[in-house]
């Protein structure tokens, strides 16, 4: 593609952004990805600023199609090490960096990383980055399994921005905490934490959250009714933006999905009205969530309707559906 090889001949790493998915289309041999991606390592050392970043990410991908991950990272160290001497954009540099490890799955070294960072933020005094550079290896440690150390680092940050009155980062440590104390065990708690959270005028985002971890909660209880309610609410309250109703959906699919394969149908049916209802008006929600009202009862073994009300769902969301449908090998069949 002409464009593409003018903008890298030219260094200008908008452009080259801008044409690079489709240039990689038109690439079919390895060498000539490698080829590419030595050249795009040299240019995102010589981009500004958001776009080298932006040239980073796009490169550690293809590296992990590559499954070389750790040469893909390489380029966010090389630009670290090229703000070495100033002390706000090598900051910068070590938050992208720490980013990138956990976005590719990589707790432990994010935390290496996000340790430096805090070292430099403690140093000058940068209370609010401190903060969050808190929370983020607080989350990290959940990752690795270590609540103990989540929860205290996420007490230090929950403490700062307190201080700082920022109360949306505040109220997302509460919302963060409450789902390290119910992976702890400590139900009481997290209901605790998530009551805290919904007792005050909001964000939106920062409701649905606390409404997803209150589900989560209440599902731990075997309380079904409930979390299907806060599911209901959190979907509800996202239809304010496409992306966190995406987010909500995401999460509720998944947890309907999990009950399936438990085989807990009776728990669907009784409780997914909530959604029914909540959904009146939206007739391809209201018919979806008919339908899987209506194939738990058909699993259940009981009187359905599940042929009618299936016809009329949507075809993108009888996908979701269908494999629903599909019967559950057991782990003891032989092969």
């Amino acid at each position: 593609m002409k464009e593409f090889e003018k903008a890298l001949e030219r260094k200008d790493c908008e452009a080259v952004l801008e044409y690079l998915d489709d240039y990689l289309e038109e690439i079919k041999k390895e060498d000539e990805l490698r080829e590419l991606l030595k050249r795009l390592e040299d240019l995102a050392l010589e981009c500004e600023d958001e776009l080298a970043y932006e040239l980073a990410h796009e490169i550690a991908h293809i590296y992990a199609h590559l499954d070389e991950i750790e040469k893909g990272i390489e380029v966010y160290k090389k630009i670290a090490e090229k703000y070495r001497e100033s002390e706000e954009k090598y900051s910068e540099a070590l938050y992208y960096l720490a980013a990138a490890y956990e976005h590719f799955g990589l707790p432990e070294k994010a935390i290496e990383v996000y340790e430096r960072l805090l070292e430099l933020e403690e140093k000058r005094g940068d209370k609010k980055e401190e903060a969050l550079t808190l929370a983020h290896m607080a989350i990290n440690y959940e990752e690795l399994g270590d609540l103990e150390k989540a929860i205290k680092l996420m007490n230090k940050a929950r403490a700062l921005f307190e201080e700082l009155v920022d109360e949306k980062n505040y109220l997302t440590s509460l919302i963060d905490l409450a789902h390290f104390y119910y992976e702890k065990g400590e139900e009481e708690r997290a209901k605790e934490l998530i009551k805290e959270v919904l007792k005050t005028p909001r964000d939106t985002d920062i409701e649905i959250n606390a409404r997803l971890v209150e589900a989560e909660i209440y599902a731990g209880r075997e309380d079904y009714k409930n979390a299907f309610k806060s599911l209901s609410l959190a979907l509800v309250k996202a239809e304010e933006s496409e992306e966190l109703f995406e987010f909500a959906f995401d999460t509720l699919i998944e947890f309907i999905e999990d009950l399936f394969n438990e085989k807990l149908y009776r728990e669907v049916y009784e409780n997914i009205d909530v959604l029914v209802n909540a959904f009146e008006e939206d007739k391809e929600l209201k018919d979806f969530f008919m339908a899987i009202r209506e194939l738990a009862k058909m699993k259940e073994g009981i009187e359905n309707k599940f042929e009618e009300v299936y016809k009329k769902v949507p075809k993108e969301l009888k996908e979701f559906i269908d494999e629903l449908k599909k019967p559950k090998l057991g782990l003891g069949l032989a092969l």
